[in-house]
């Protein structure tokens, strides 16, 4: 079936593309500094394969992120992850990334790897790999909510989807008490869409160098400083800095910055010896202050012990 009138349904087509390829061109922005998470210290399975198996039980959580509230179609991540180690030396994991601006959604299903060295006493250095999927897909009907029967010719090859193999890898340098850690999450350079010849939406690689420590100030109180630079070819860096304070080994209250971008306040409780609730609040400074006023950050973490014979080091990470 040929519609009356293709050419001008071409046309609108050509414009659906365009407003598709201009948020392509808006994700490729914020992609370069992906994954943008305020409570990092508490999801770093997704930026390091490295930290798989860190922890002596299945560990894990959920994550939820709204940016700039008050902007129409503004970006949301929905995350899920879990860690564990199998067996001696070698961690497995597994991350699922949901991540949506407007029509063009974006959804990431990795596998980590992990081999940690016993470098004597509680001194460890793992060395990570992480290997899956990225599949993106564009809603026209959000852009256009009443087109004509996509099956038709006049659609043919418009090719909304797309999807693209990836690696990552990553070192984490531990003890019971502090980190540091370099990763790599995405090294294969990847394109998203094809269009009249030009690439939209190139992935790019992403570097992340994270570091933390615990003081015990008292008995019941400890302050625990960290920090994230993170940044990619042809990317401005971009440096976190949070400080908590943990009392009790329940409750946690703290601080974060984000340069040029935003400061903001996080909360955390935990609810029982195996699960923990987070949330995070950003106020924005950059110019986006004069369109929205915060973001928006909740977290609910697990650890799964399956063995009372093996003893549980006092990890705050």
């Amino acid at each position: 079936m040929v519609f009356p009138g293709g050419l001008k349904i071409k046309i609108q087509m050509k414009r659906l593309y365009i407003t598709a390829l201009a948020l392509f061109g808006l994700m490729q922005v914020r992609g370069q500094q992906d994954p943008h998470y305020t409570q990092y210290m508490y999801n770093m399975s997704v930026i390091n394969p490295a930290y798989a198996g860190s922890k002596e039980s299945l560990s894990g959580g959920l994550l939820y992120r709204k940016q700039w509230v008050e902007i129409e179609d503004a970006p949301t991540t929905a995350t899920f992850f879990a860690h564990m180690p199998a067996g001696k030396n070698v961690g497995l994991g597994l991350s699922v990334i949901s991540d949506r601006i407007g029509p063009v959604e974006e959804n990431n299903i990795y596998g980590d790897f992990s081999y940690t060295l016993n470098l004597g006493g509680e001194h460890r250095l793992a060395l990570g790999i992480k290997a899956g999927l990225t599949l993106h897909k564009i809603d026209f009907a959000r852009i256009y909510p009443t087109l004509p029967d996509v099956n038709d010719g006049v659609f043919a090859g418009s090719n909304p989807s797309s999807s693209n193999f990836n690696l990552g890898a990553g070192l984490f340098y531990y003890t019971d008490r502090y980190y540091i850690a370099l990763s790599v999450p995405n090294m294969l350079k990847s394109k998203y869409l094809d269009f009249d010849g030009a690439e939209y939406g190139s992935e790019v690689s992403h570097y992340f160098l994270t570091g933390g420590y615990v003081f015990d100030l008292t008995d019941n109180i400890k302050f625990k400083p960290f920090a994230m630079v993170k940044t990619a070819f042809d990317a401005p860096v971009s440096v976190d800095a949070s400080a908590n304070f943990l009392f009790n080994e329940k409750f946690e209250i703290g601080g974060t910055w984000r340069l040029e971008d935003s400061f903001g306040a996080m909360v955390g409780y935990q609810i029982t010896p195996g699960l923990k609730l987070g949330y995070a609040y950003d106020h924005i400074v950059s110019d986006l202050n004069v369109t929205t006023p915060s973001s928006h950050e909740v977290i609910l973490l697990f650890d799964l012990n399956f063995s009372k014979k093996v003893s549980q080091s006092p990890r705050y990470f």
